[in-house]
């Protein structure tokens, strides 16, 4: 094919699912041989990914194109809002940042982004078969509907037809659906091909006469209830039920400090399949308690979660456990934390041009600057007690940081990287654990200074156990589905039934 032909899964409510229904609709299709790629013209996501070439994209069309095979590439999602505030954010274009803006300054100028929107799916749909196009929120949210380039106004642009997915889990399904359908202007309404159910529990026999009211009102079919499918699968931002997960019965605890703008917590879903280890997220002291090891995650504005720990009270909690022996860990934002001093000279990290007083427990110093460092890396850890363990991951910061003391590890090129002291450790770089090198000697530690035997049982490598869980993911889909008409909305045949 010359041109892709494009299905858009549209949902009634951030949370409804989309990000999986596409990386589903990515793998099947993948699965039925044809070449696929994600494609979502505006994200708003605090975790995002550094492409082979530098570039900066959300981490929702990463996971999308993993399940669909392919390699992430930053045309799958030109624009990439990360919020810095309540009402503010860094805005990202093509891979670049191109500044901080306020809500209503990026309001007032994204049409004018429409060129570069089209260009990137143009170009995109030049290489593959199928573009599977995810919306963003809702396309009823009738006070922004007049300058939308993500959700009708996007399908109007490239011509897509629409799946709706309503969250029954939430509650309210059937006003969910016909609410956002009964808001529509007529020629979107015609865009909408099927509606889908997604994250059902229960006897789906008991829905029937509910579906049935539901077609004879909106005049559309229901091509899918898809069941609450147990797949464990990267999340895309903070309304994670990753991140509400309390302690667990393990003999290990990882307790991961819950900053406010928390971000690329995915780094740390493979120590979740750890046998031993139990990771939860805290906010507060009680909830911190006595784990056996402490993480500082990512976050996009440094400074002011450094500010926020001090206040909450953590960070006097956690400099007694760090004096105490407890490991702790910082990665990027939670690595600048752990330094003595972080200076904000031009306010662009913060929006104040302040230096603030660091955790204090490691001999480095960070000074933040406008110039974003992007690069995909492999290296090897150098510091006892992880010396030899096989990293691979990305950078992706503002800030260059002063390391006066021990290097963590050694990039490929040979530049050290990161810092250790005692039993702190503070590295840039992102999906650290993913080879489970390093998971593995940090479960050995931990057990050294519990007593324990470390368990024997092999991990499966992350990578290995991420295809599972897309395979897992694209069967629960697939048994659900009508993709004969998914199929026939986009002008194809299902290839599986013209097979048989």
């Amino acid at each position: 094919m010359s041109k892709a032909k494009c299905i858009m899964v549209q949902g009634t409510m951030s949370g409804a699912g989309k990000s999986l229904l596409c990386a589903a609709l990515c793998r099947i299709f993948a699965q039925d041989g044809y070449r696929v790629a994600p494609f979502k013209s505006q994200n708003m996501a605090l975790n995002s990914f550094v492409t082979r070439d530098g570039l900066e994209m959300g981490r929702a069309q990463v996971v999308q194109a993993q399940a669909a095979g392919i390699e992430p590439d930053v045309r799958m999602n030109p624009i990439l809002l990360k919020p810095s505030s309540d009402v503010g954010s860094q805005v990202i274009v093509n891979g670049e940042v191109r500044g901080q803006m306020s809500a209503a300054a990026y309001f007032k100028m994204k049409r004018a982004l429409i060129p570069e929107i089209l260009s990137a799916y143009n170009s995109l749909a030049e290489t593959v078969d199928i573009i599977v196009i995810e919306g963003a929120g809702s396309p009823a949210e009738i006070n922004l509907k007049a300058d939308d380039i993500v959700n009708m106004g996007l399908a109007r642009l490239v011509d897509a037809p629409v799946l709706l997915a309503g969250d029954i889990d939430r509650g309210g399904v059937f006003a969910q659906l016909y609410g956002t359908v009964a808001l529509l202007e007529p020629e979107e309404r015609a865009r909408i091909k099927g509606l889908l159910i997604n994250k059902f529990r229960g006897d789906v026999e008991i829905l029937r006469p509910g579906l049935a009211m539901l077609e004879e009102k909106t005049q559309l079919p229901v091509l899918g209830v898809v069941p609450y499918l147990k797949v464990d699968i990267e999340d895309e931002d903070s309304l994670s039920t990753r991140l509400d997960a309390g302690k667990t019965v393990h003999p290990l605890d990882a307790a991961i400090l819950r900053l406010p703008h928390i971000s690329n917590f995915t780094d740390f879903m493979p120590l979740e399949q750890h046998p031993l280890l139990g990771v939860r997220y805290v906010q507060n002291t009680r909830q911190l308690g006595t784990p056996d090891l402490i993480i500082l995650p990512g976050t996009k504005n440094t400074v002011d979660d450094l500010l926020w720990l001090r206040q909450s009270g953590l960070e006097a909690a956690l400099l007694k456990l760090a004096a105490n022996g407890t490991p702790v860990l910082g990665v990027c934002g939670g690595y600048q934390m752990l330094g003595e001093t972080l200076a904000d000279p031009e306010g662009t990290e913060s929006g104040t041009a302040q230096t603030v007083r660091g955790l204090g427990l490691l001999p480095t110093r960070t000074v933040f600057t406008g110039q974003k460092h992007r690069t995909q890396d492999t290296a090897a850890v150098t510091a006892a007690p992880f010396a030899g363990a096989a990293l691979t991951g990305y950078q992706i910061h503002t800030g260059r940081t002063e390391v006066q003391g021990v290097p963590f590890c050694t990039l490929a090129d040979g530049t050290p990287e990161g810092c250790v002291q005692d039993n702190v450790f503070g590295t840039y770089l992102h999906g650290l654990f993913d080879t489970g090198a390093l998971t593995e000697k940090l479960v050995a530690l931990l057990c050294r200074r519990k007593g324990i035997a470390p368990d024997s049982a092999a991990l499966i490598p992350m990578e290995q156990y991420r295809q599972q869980q897309f395979d897992l993911l694209a069967d629960g889909v697939r048994g659900a589905l009508d993709l004969d008409a998914v199929y026939a909305a986009m002008g194809l045949k299902n290839p599986r039934r013209n097979a048989q």
